[in-house]
């Protein structure tokens, strides 16, 4: 019997899977939050994400301050947030496991470059929005709700500890 988290983890991992580009998040050396976008490496999503980056970025410098890190991901009906750590990691099994076309275009010294480093993200716990049906249904519902004057009902929302 599958349990509840086990169902909204699984649910997760089939909303991440379909999204390659994300928001990571890190806290810079003064404190603040910083996002940009870093596509994703692995879609089938376990609860682990890998991304490239150069081992002199700003990005890596955070990472090696403050390891807790956030990934968004969205697209036109489904949104998820991920919390949990960043950890900078080099690997060049990995690097050539995951390295791509895409990949190259932003690192043009190709998978040995001694600048190249991976991001691993391990998530401790995820939220996710999305709305069945797509674009249609939620128009729907969305006009429902304004001729009944009743609440917007029409996407599923759920917390789940990733640990």
């Amino acid at each position: 019997m599958t349990s509840d988290n086990e169902t909204a983890v699984a649910k997760i991992a089939e909303l991440a899977s379909d999204i390659t580009i994300a928001m990571l998040t890190t806290v810079d050396q003064e404190g603040h939050l910083t996002a940009r976008p870093m596509a994703q490496q692995e879609t089938e999503f376990d609860g682990d994400l890998w991304f490239f980056v150069e081992k002199d970025s700003r990005t890596a410098r955070s990472i090696s301050v403050n390891p807790k890190a956030g990934v968004s991901l969205s697209s036109r009906d489904t949104w998820v947030s991920l919390s949990g750590t960043a950890t900078l990691v080099e690997d060049r099994a990995k690097a050539q496991q995951l390295w791509n076309k895409w990949v190259e275009a932003w690192m043009p010294g190709g998978v040995d470059d001694p600048n190249l480093t991976l991001i691993h993200f391990h998530a401790e716990a995820g939220e996710y929005w999305d709305t069945p049906g797509g674009l249609v249904a939620s128009a729907l519902s969305f006009a429902k709700a304004k001729v009944s004057g009743e609440r917007y009902e029409g996407t599923e929302n759920e917390t789940v500890d990733l640990r």
